[in-house]
Order: structure tokens, then sequence, then C-alpha cells
């Protein structure tokens, strides 16, 4: 077993970086885990001058800002729970950077921001389909509102089986509320024929595949308090499930954490 697991967390410094990182830590303390926050700002939100003078002292004007702001952040958390958090302020292409980043630090989870609003520009710049894409671990796509609270159980929800093999499945059960919520998108004739299996630990929900499952789904999941919801990509199979993981879908107002 491993000892610490790698989990890198993606911003663009902006109001909602704080939401993140504080799933982010809740993550952490679940399964045992060491944090790496990228924070990432594109030249251009910086430079606005054509004079290179004054570009120059703009940059370092706003690179001392933000990286106080960022480092306020990472020590009050890292004080108040305990919890070791590492830092990295860069500049550039952003699909560049997180792709250095990874293939340097090989992280175990990469987290990053829902695309709930367009104000969180890098899931603006399709930056969760490049992830998903380009990261072979787990991604967890944090819920701006339904946030983990780190010194508290979650409760877990299942999309599909959570395979026993998965490295930090155990731990992650080993914090959760019993029983665990497990869920299925089935079809109509999969719905006739399919078996519900419940025992003392998971209780299995089962929503037959229409227009309407991704909202019936999420409103379940509010209903029942579930804050994280575990989707088991090997398994995907309906068109249901696939544009839940393509998307990041909105309606699912929770955190998805995705396996390989």
């Amino acid at each position: 077993m491993k000892n610490k697991y790698k989990i890198l967390v993606l911003s663009d410094v902006n109001n909602y970086t704080e939401i993140i990182l504080k799933n982010a830590v809740s993550l952490a303390k679940m399964i045992d885990g060491e944090i790496e926050l990228l924070c990432i700002k594109k030249p251009a939100e910086i430079v606005k001058e054509d004079n290179q003078l004054s570009a120059m002292r703009t940059i370092n004007q706003k690179h001392f800002a933000v990286d106080k702001k960022i480092q306020k952040l990472v020590n009050s958390f890292s004080k108040d729970y305990n919890i070791n958090i590492n830092y990295t302020l860069s500049y550039g292409n952003v699909k560049q950077e997180i792709n250095k980043h990874i293939k340097k630090h090989q992280p175990d989870v990469v987290v990053l921001g829902k695309r709930k609003s367009k104000l969180l520009k890098l899931v603006g710049d399709k930056i969760t389909k490049h992830v998903l894409k380009k990261h072979k671990g787990a991604v967890m796509l944090s819920s701006l509102e339904n946030i983990l609270e780190p010194e508290n159980n979650i409760a877990l929800g299942m999309l599909n089986e959570m395979e026993d093999s998965l490295e930090f499945a155990k731990r992650l059960t080993q914090k959760t509320q019993k029983p665990i919520k497990s869920f299925k998108l089935v079809n109509k004739i999969e719905t006739e024929n399919h078996s519900i299996n419940n025992n003392k630990d998971t209780v299995e929900y089962v929503f037959e595949e229409n227009e309407n499952v991704i909202s019936n789904l999420s409103n379940y999941l509010l209903k029942s308090n579930i804050n994280l919801l575990f989707v088991n990509r090997e398994k995907i199979n309906n068109k249901c499930e696939k544009h839940l993981i393509k998307s990041g879908d909105d309606k699912v107002d929770v955190s998805l954490l995705l396996t390989a």
C-alpha cells in the first residue's frame, strides 16, 4: 500500500479556489494524501500594456499579489487541517502547463472545479475534457456548492460498482457513512431483468435510462445528502453515463470522483 497519495489541484486563482481546495483537502484526509496546488495564469490576463518596461512591472506586481494570496490560503488550510500542501504559480498556456506538471509529478488524483460557471476559465477552456484524456489516474470534479468538510465522514454514492483493486478504494470506504448507496442507470429491458443486490454496507438503486435520468439521479443524491459520487469509468456502458462523464454535468450538484 502506498504511503501517501499525490493529489494535484488545478486553479486559475478565482473566487472558487478556496472551495475547490477544501474539497481536495477532504479527499486527502480520507485517503491519506498530500496536495500540490497548481495555479495557472494566462499572460494575457496580466499584461495589458504594449510597453515592455511597463509590462514587466505589471507582471512583477501582480505576481507578488497573487503569490501572497495563494500562500495565505495554503498556510491557513495546512494549519487548520494538519496537512502538507505545496503550491506552484505558473504563467503560460494552460493545457501545456498542466501536461508538464502531470508528467513531472505523476499525481494519483487531479482535482478541478466542475463547469458550473463561465467564470471558471480553466474549465471554460475545455480543461476538464483535456485532463480526462491526458491523465491516467483518477479525476475529481469538485462541486462549487456542495462542499465537503475535511473532518467529517462523507456520504458516498457509487455509480456502478467500486473495484476492490482500486488502490485508495478501501481507504475511501472506511471514511464513509454506511450504508453506501450504489446507483445504476439501465435501459427498460435491463430494468425488468435486473436483480437488486443489497447488504448491510451497500444499498442499490436502479434508474431507468431516459432523457430525465440525470436530473432524477441528481434530485435523489441531494435528498439523500450524498456529497461525493464515485464513478467507475471502466463500467460506463450507456449514453447517459457517458454524457455525465464527458460534461461533468452541472445538473448533478455533488463532487464527482472518476476512476482512471
